[in-house]
C-alpha cells in the first residue's frame, strides 16, 4: 500500500489547462480563448505589472525542487502543482502522498481526516527532516511539548532526533488523530486560550518536569501562520491569530522549560514594518537566557522543496550554537568550493517511484514502479533512517574545479 496516494479531480476547464502546461512552464503556456474567469485577470493583472504569478498553473519541473507545498496544492490556479511528468500524461495534480513525500513525510505516515483536512495537514506542516536537523542542535536529548501540533511535522522531526514527546495540542480533532497514529498517543485537543485547556497542558508538562527535573524539557510549535502569510490578506494586529504567541509565552512561563523552538512564516519578519516580529523577540527573550534566529530554507536542507522559515530558538542552558544548522544541498548557486554540497534534491528524484494515477483516483492499493533509485527514495520508503540519509547526502559532494 502506499496510503494517500489520491488525486483530486478536476474540472473539464482545468484538465484542458492542464494538457497545455509542460514542465517549468505554468498560465503563459495557456490558450487565450480557454474560458477562464481566473485566467483573464491573472492576465489583466500580468499586464497591469502587478507581478508575473509565475506559480500560477504551473507544472513541476523534474530536475528541481519543488515550489512551496501550500493547502490547496489540488488547485491548479493556486500555484505550481501539476505532477511534472507531462509526457506520461499526468495531466494532474500532486496527489496527497507526493505532496507529503516534497514534505519530507515518509510514506508510512499515514494522514486521517476529510480530503480537505488532510491537504491541510500536510500544507501547513514543518517538514520533518527540516524538523529534524534543527533538534540536532540541541546537544543533550530529553522531551517535548507540541503546541499547535497539526499533523506533526516538527514533532516527528524531533522524535527521529531522540526526542521523547509527551504531549500534542491543536484545535483540529482530524490533525491530533493523525498526531496520534504517527507520533505519541497523548494529545489535548482545543483552542489554547481556553482556560481549561490551557490548564490540562500546564499539569501535565509539569508532572513531567518535575519527574525527571535533570533532563531537557522542550516546548515547540508555532501558532497558525495565516495570519502573518505575506500571501494573506490580513497581515496586521488586529487578526487574533497573530496574538496566540501570547499563550505560547504564558505556557513557557508556567512550565519553565530548558528551551524552545518556535516556527514560522518568513511574513512575520516585516509585518507592520518589522514591528510584530520585534515584539515577538522581546517577549520570548524574558523567558529563556539567549535567543536565537534562523531563516532556514528547506531545500538546503535535503528537502525537494523551495520552503523558508523563520525558527526563533530560546535556550536556558547557554550551550545552543549561535549559527544555524548547516546547510547539506544547495540550489540555485553555485557551491562554496571549501564546503562543496551536493544539489537540492528534484522532484523527480522525491516522486518517480511512486505509480501514476489519473485524476480523481486513487492510487493506494498500487506497487511502486520500482525499486528505489534515489537517496530520497530509500529514506520515504523507510529503508534507510534519516541520520543515514544525511550521511549518505553528505558523502555525495561534488567536486569543484
Amino acid at each position: 500500500m502506499i496510503p494517500n496516494h489520491f488525486a483530486a479531480r478536476l474540472s473539464t476547464l482545468d484538465l484542458t489547462v492542464a494538457r497545455s502546461v509542460l514542465p517549468g512552464g505554468n498560465w503563459k503556456q495557456v490558450p487565450h480563448d480557454a474560458p477562464s474567469q481566473r485566467l483573464r485577470q491573472i492576465r489583466e493583472s500580468y499586464a497591469a505589472g502587478k507581478g508575473s504569478r509565475s506559480t500560477y498553473y504551473g507544472r513541476l519541473r523534474p530536475d528541481a525542487p519543488a515550489y512551496t507545498i501550500n493547502t490547496y496544492f489540488t488547485r491548479p490556479g493556486n500555484g505550481c502543482h501539476l505532477h511534472y511528468d507531462y509526457e506520461g500524461g499526468q495531466h494532474r495534480t500532486l496527489s496527497q502522498r507526493e505532496a507529503a513525500r516534497l514534505q519530507s513525510f515518509p510514506d508510512n505516515f499515514i494522514f486521517s481526516g476529510s480530503k480537505t483536512s488532510i491537504n491541510q495537514q500536510i500544507g501547513n506542516a514543518v517538514p520533518p527532516l527540516l524538523g529534524f536537523q534543527i533538534a540536532r542542535m540541541f546537544p543533550r536529548r530529553g522531551y517535548y511539548i507540541d503546541l499547535f501540533c497539526g499533523a506533526g511535522g516538527l514533532s516527528l522531526g524531533f522524535k527521529w532526533a531522540g526526542w521523547e514527546p509527551i504531549l500534542g495540542n491543536d484545535i483540529e480533532k482530524s490533525f491530533l488523530q493523525t498526531y496520534q497514529a504517527n507520533v505519541h498517543d497523548r494529545v489535548v485537543a482545543g483552542d489554547i486560550r481556553d482556560e481549561s485547556v490551557f490548564r490540562e497542558i500546564i499539569s501535565y508538562s509539569r508532572v513531567v518536569r518535575d519527574k525527571h527535573p535533570d533532563t531537557p524539557l522542550l516546548v515547540i510549535g508555532g501558532p497558525p501562520c495565516q495570519g502573518f502569510s505575506t500571501a494573506g490578506n490580513r497581515r496586521s494586529l488586529s487578526d487574533p491569530r497573530n496574538w496566540l504567541f501570547a499563550q505560547y509565552k504564558a505556557v513557557l512561563n508556567a512550565v519553565q522549560p530548558s528551551g524552545f523552538v518556535f516556527e514560522n512564516v518568513t511574513g512575520l519578519l516585516n509585518m507592520e514594518g518589522g514591528q510584530v516580529f520585534d515584539m515577538v523577540k522581546c517577549e520570548l527573550q524574558e523567558t529563556v537566557a539567549s535567543l536565537h534566529v534562523w531563516k532556514l530554507h528547506a531545500e538546503e536542507y535535503g528537502v525537494p522543496q523551495r520552503r523558508t522559515r523563520v525558527v526563533i530558538v530560546g535556550d536556558t542552558s547557554g550551550i545552543i550554537p549561535l549559527n544555524q544548522p548547516k546547510s547539506i544541498t544547495y540550489f540555485d548557486q553555485l557551491p562554496d568550493m571549501f564546503s562543496a554540497r551536493p544539489p537540492a534534491i528534484t522532484v523527480y528524484e522525491a516522486l518517480s517511484d511512486l505509480p501514476p494515477i489519473q485524476h480523481g483516483e486513487d492510487g493506494s492499493q498500487k506497487n511502486y514502479l520500482n525499486e528505489p533509485s534515489s537517496l530520497y527514495q530509500q529514506l520515504m520508503r523507510s529503508l534507510i533512517d534519516p541520520t543515514q540519509y544525511l550521511a549518505s547526502l553528505d558523502q555525495c559532494v561534488i567536486s569543484v574545479p
